[in-house]
């Protein structure tokens, strides 16, 4: 190459010497400056063609690495880093060893030594999927199958990451990944962070049913951890390629070229130890090295105050109970005891749940009626005895609190509220035991436990609808000597509005309606309907933009009797 250069250098010289072309277009032709070309002309008139050689060649570079950093460096990946990926080992280097280098330098001087093989080409160019601005709006879960104890041991990584900082939230190595490993994950998540918009996973089968394989998922066949998810209102996105869930492969590229190494170096041979080494100390260090800014402030998480994440987050079979009281799944069976609403439950449906922590429950409604051990023996509540005396029944223990709704949810209240209703409940009782003639059996009461407590925008609510959209509140207004038995301001303007805010209380529409003593609403299809009790009586009819559709005079009870309308109105018809 050096020679094809000076002789293309000497014919381009030649023919300037010759006058054929000038020395300026000599240097054009060779693609250098008119002062290069001068030198040259000097040197060739000095010392002929030999002085167009390069007189840089057999001088050392003055960036040559010295040779014992260069031996160093090789030594220490023989020895010590040899499992450690190129960045991993330039971070080492840079950190730990206080070696200098680029990482494209250590990278070519290991594959010159043999080392490292060279990478082999890359595929197509795909376009990658911008994230989502804020955290907790989507959350990208994935299992990897690798030998992360360095041995010959197999064992599943489950990751839990979201899409808009990639922080890890859940790692965790188990034997397999499926339902029961899956929903420890999701919860343990939600418990920490708060229930968030939309889950990311493959079509693995404890996520989704696909009839068959390569078609779309069927979205309307739940599995476990789907019925899961849409019980919490979690939206789940399923990925039809490892290259649409791109981001959580690359994250396990980073995982398992760092991982074993840093198992070994801290010398941790078991998964218990493993799991323990992830979440006290290398779940922090990877987030602080990896973790990106979100673009947006804020989070999409809401915070949970459901108590029923048990009861959600278990496997449910449905099974008719036996003649003999008894419920199977395969092999394994329950006896049923007799419950105190209920001396048999023969032919009755009832569902098993398989807790996570291997224990087992069966629910006829919002009813316990049996709770078991992996072993399949009864759980006793300690204080049964105490409450049902000698041979009590389990299920009386686990109902105390429970009320005959469609929820998995208890209703309580704190002993605070307690304290103030402690003395009606019981005089209500009585009174119920006496008017039914009964001296000995109690009459259940209805526990119930606030959970979130809030002031309507202003003056007195009286109506409530709960709507997709938040909580609509009709207002009822009081004037003379209604307002001045609460102290209240004489009102200006005897209209009642019609409020929808959000489940914290904050106001998101005023929609103004004609109704007077407002004492019930209704919402939907795009209007709010308000009962009036103040003339003019009757129910009122009022799109979103405050505009009057129409006003109906619907005989609910005798004329001033504080609710609906005038017997002398029921005959009246509808007026716009």
């Amino acid at each position: 190459a050096e020679m094809e250069r000076m002789m293309k250098v000497q014919d381009v010289l030649l023919k300037a010497m010759a006058k054929k072309i000038t020395w300026w277009a000599a240097a054009e032709i060779l693609g250098v400056t008119d002062r290069t070309m001068r030198r040259w002309r000097e040197r060739i008139e000095k010392d002929g063609y030999a002085g167009l050689a390069d007189r840089r060649k057999g001088k050392p570079s003055a960036k040559r690495i010295p040779l014992a950093t260069v031996e160093k460096m090789l030594s220490l990946y023989k020895e010590t880093y040899y499992d450690l990926n190129m960045r991993h080992f330039h971070e080492k280097l840079r950190d730990e060893h206080d070696i200098q280098l680029s990482c494209t330098w250590v990278q070519k001087a290991l594959q010159g030594a043999g080392l490292v093989a060279k990478r082999h080409k890359r595929g197509p160019h795909r376009r990658r999927r911008p994230r989502r601005p804020m955290p907790g709006m989507l959350l990208h879960i994935d299992g990897s199958k690798h030998r992360w104890l360095n041995d010959e041991r197999w064992y599943d990584l489950i990751v839990i990451l979201d899409d808009a900082t990639s922080e890890i939230y859940y790692a965790q190595l188990v034997e397999e990944e499926s339902t029961r490993t899956v929903m420890a994950g999701l919860r343990e998540v939600i418990e920490t962070k708060g229930i968030f918009c939309a889950l990311y996973s493959d079509r693995g089968s404890h996520f989704f049913v696909t009839v068959k394989e390569g078609e779309k998922v069927d979205k309307h066949r739940l599995t476990q951890v789907g019925r899961a998810m849409k019980e919490l209102g979690v939206q789940m996105i399923a990925a039809y390629s490892p290259q649409a869930r791109g981001r959580s492969e690359r994250n396990f590229g980073t995982w398992q070229g760092r991982l074993p190494q840093e198992l070994r170096l801290a010398g941790i041979a078991t998964a218990a130890g493993a799991n323990a080494f992830l979440r006290e100390r290398y779940i922090g260090e990877f987030n602080a090295q990896f973790c990106v800014p979100a673009v947006e402030k804020g989070t999409a998480f809401r915070r949970t105050g459901r108590s029923d994440l048990n009861w959600i987050f278990t496997v449910q079979t449905e099974r008719v109970v036996e003649k003999d009281n008894t419920v199977a799944i395969r092999d394994r069976s329950w006896q049923i005891d007799k419950t105190r609403f209920c001396n048999t439950l023969a032919g009755s449906t009832v569902t098993i749940h398989e807790h996570l922590d291997e224990t087992v429950s069966i629910r006829y409604g919002p009813h316990v009626v049996g709770r078991y051990d992996r072993t399949g023996e009864k759980l006793i509540n300690a204080t049964t005895k105490q409450r049902r005396g000698k041979g009590g029944s389990m299920e009386g223990g686990e109902n105390q609190k429970q009320v005959s709704t469609g929820s998995h949810t208890p209703l309580e209240i704190s002993p605070r509220a307690t304290k103030g209703t402690a003395a009606f409940s019981q005089q209500s009782s009585v009174a119920t035991r006496r008017d039914l003639g009964q001296s000995k059996r109690p009459v259940p009461s209805r526990m119930a436990k606030t959970t979130k407590l809030f002031k309507s925008p202003q003056g007195f609510p009286n109506a409530i609808a709960v709507t997709s959209e938040g909580l609509w509140i009709g207002e009822q207004k009081m004037s003379g000597a209604e307002a001045a038995a609460y102290h209240l301001p004489e009102p200006t303007s005897l209209t009642e509005n019609a409020w929808l805010v959000d489940w914290n209380g904050k106001l998101l529409k005023t929609v103004t309606t004609p109704s007077r003593n407002t004492s019930g609403m209704a919402v939907g299809g795009g209007y709010i309907w308000m009962v009036a009790n103040a003339p003019p009586e009757g129910v009122f009819q009022v799109d979103m933009n405050s505009q009057l559709v129409s006003h109906r005079q619907i005989p609910l009870g005798p004329a001033n009797d504080g609710g609906g309308c005038p017997q002398t109105q029921r005959a009246a018809a509808p007026r716009n």
